[in-house]
């Protein structure tokens, strides 16, 4: 057995009707007068955030195939922005802006994995210290408490299902999700709140790419799941539904092709930086903006429309454009950091200001986008006096480099590179224009989006390898696809080559040690686990297989040991607990080892096909 990782009053009128008798008029009139109606109680607040959304692919936004009726529905009794952009393509570093109302380099979370600055105000913080009561419930690794967006929420839903390894999963179902945050509406009916939730639907895997389906016709399907969910919600508020602000966006967009970029994280083109931004309830009339407006001005707005006071931000308050009034004219900033903190590229930069938009890069780019909103014809050799201007007002946001110790852990790095984001670039004096080596990037992406399975997948990983042989990623990767097809022979080299590249967790060394238990290579198994317990110290994963390859080494006396450090720090990694059964077993500590099997048989699920292993082995040492 190999433990492997793969990761929302009515009001009563009075009227004295004319052509009456006079009397009649009299008497109204003398009567008594009514209570001044009651002032309406301040709203409650349900923001949705659905990963990945493209707006062109809503059908308030224009898209007549699209199945979105819920969404729809939103926009159709509220306020729905035609331009708002995020101030990355980047989920944690969208998601921080959104809660925070700052860009990027104001709450430190330049990207996936870079926690929060626990020092930046949120509206969640602000509106429980108001009395709401605050609950969050997300859907992916990238949002988990550890990066700091828990600040604020007085219940923060994070948890994971377990895979078939017993490790958390890095996403979840937005129905498990929605489940939660209807529950946890169910308990808070009566008190004002403020819920969000997260769906990580349709972000890729777009649903099973083995069918032959086109990847943006299960980006629709993905879409149109979400859309349930957000009905769901909707639908939960009930009698609260008219006492309810609702907000909704997405945290980016999706390319798939455009400007060579497949996925998102990469580029600052709107093509994933334009998302859908519809705002919906209390004092809140049907209406489109089309002036541009940023992610960062959610906060501040959604601050006002609660009667919670100003809240200190980078964004602007909309309450003008949702009156019908013009706002003023600025500068909207967007980045992405991702090409130099995953490949050593040069970052990317954006300011959007008066109908232009300019991207500093190594090569800049200037768009007219007023005229060109597909960002097709690059301005810059016409326009050099305003492409300067718009630099130092770029440089105004941020430079190009990052605060010293804004670092990953290797846990981290490990879970977000199963979900496609790459991380660990390399170091270097040069950094290269993202826009040369987006022909990299975008192989790259196809692999990490799970759109290539069985010998198209290989292929990618060695054409890639071709032009980068040490890329840590695709020879783990490639390693993997040997393995789970019987090529230990050809896996072994390309996981030692992801290890001395220095790839940031364990799992090249998980995917060598199995190969080499699968070869009974016990002896070298342990000492490559022994070498991934000091590159990844405490992983439970490792310390279980490390027990594993000890017991049936030969020495089970000493594979107890770290299978109770994995136990200690991971209760539900069964693997560890069947094999710590069976080293006391081994052992003659028969009582201890029957312990261990029965906890183990109350903690598998009554269906669970492993019951009867361990049934076995329970009748055998009683």
């Amino acid at each position: 057995m190999f433990v492997v990782t793969t990761l929302y009053t009515a009001v009563v009128r009075r009227a004295c009707i004319a052509g009456v008798l006079f009397l009649v008029s009299i008497a109204c009139r003398d009567s008594p007068p009514s209570d001044p109606p009651r002032a309406a109680a301040p709203p409650s607040l349900l923001l949705i955030t659905v990963d990945t959304l493209r707006a062109d692919r809503v059908g308030a936004y224009g898209d007549v195939s699209a199945r979105t009726p819920a969404i729809d529905a939103l926009a159709a009794r509220g306020a729905l922005f035609t331009n708002a952009f995020s101030v990355a393509p980047i989920t944690l570093t969208s998601h921080a802006s959104l809660l925070t109302g700052r860009y990027p380099a104001g709450h430190g979370a330049r990207h996936n994995g870079m926690r929060v600055d626990l020092a930046v105000p949120t509206i969640a913080g602000s509106l429980s210290r108001a009395g709401l009561v605050t609950g969050a419930f997300v859907a992916a690794f990238p949002l988990d408490r550890r990066f700091g967006l828990i600040k604020g929420f007085q219940t923060y839903g994070d948890t994971m299902p377990r895979g078939p390894d017993g490790r958390p999963a890095n996403e979840r179902a937005g129905r498990v999700v929605v489940d939660e945050a209807v529950g946890w509406l169910e308990q808070h009916r009566s008190e004002r709140f403020f819920l969000w939730v997260h769906l990580f639907e349709p972000h890729a895997p777009y649903g099973d790419a083995r069918g032959g389906r086109p990847a943006q016709a299960r980006y629709a399907d993905e879409i149109r799941e979400a859309d349930r969910q957000v009905a769901r919600l909707t639908d939960a508020l009930g009698g609260a539904r008219d006492s309810t602000i609702v907000a909704f966006t997405s945290d980016h967009g999706e390319a798939f092709g455009e400007h060579g970029e497949i996925a998102h994280s990469v580029f600052v083109y709107d093509t994933t930086l334009r998302v859908p931004l519809i705002l919906a309830g209390p004092g809140i009339a049907h209406r489109t903006v089309d002036v541009p407006v940023s992610l960062v001005d959610l906060a501040p707005t959604v601050m006002r429309l609660l009667g919670a006071g100003a809240f200190d931000a980078d964004g602007v308050d909309l309450g003008p454009a949702l009156a019908g009034t013009a706002l003023a004219g600025r500068t909207l900033y967007a980045e992405s950091f991702a090409p130099l903190l995953d490949f050593g590229w040069s970052p990317l930069r954006a300011v959007r200001t008066g109908g232009w938009k300019y991207i500093a890069a190594p090569r800049p780019e200037l768009y007219r986008v007023a005229t060109d909103a597909a960002e097709s014809i690059n301005a810059l050799g016409g326009e050099r006096q305003r492409a300067t201007a718009m630099q130092a007002e770029t440089d105004r946001y941020s430079g190009t480099a990052l605060p010293a110790g804004r670092t990953t852990d290797r846990e981290t790095a490990a879970r977000l590179q199963a979900l496609g984001y790459v991380s660990g670039g390399r170091s270097g004096a040069t950094r290269p224009d993202p826009k040369d080596r987006r022909a990299v990037a975008a192989r790259i992406a196809q692999v990490t989006s799970g759109e290539l399975h069985g010998p198209a997948l290989e292929r990618m990983l060695l054409r890639i390898l071709e032009d980068d042989p040490r890329n840590p990623l695709a020879n783990l990767r490639l390693g993997y696809v040997l393995l789970e097809s019987n090529r230990c022979a050809r896996a072994l080299p390309r996981f030692r080559a992801a290890i001395e590249a220095g790839y940031p967790s364990a799992d090249a060394h998980l995917g060598l040690a199995g190969c080499q238990a699968a070869g009974r290579d016990f002896t070298g198994a342990t000492a490559t686990l022994r070498a991934a317990d000091a590159t990844e110290p405490g992983n439970p994963v490792v310390l279980a297989n490390l027990g594993l390859m000890l017991s049936d080494g030969g020495t089970p006396e000493a594979a107890i040991n770290p299978l109770q450090r994995a136990l200690t720090t991971d209760p539900e990694l069964h693997q560890a607990r069947f094999g710590l059964a069976i080293a006391f077993a081994r052992t003659g500590r028969r009582t201890e080892a029957a312990n261990e099997a029965r906890e183990l048989l109350r903690r598998l699920p009554a269906t669970s096909p492993q019951r009867a292993e361990v049934e076995r082995l329970l009748r055998a040492i009683q």
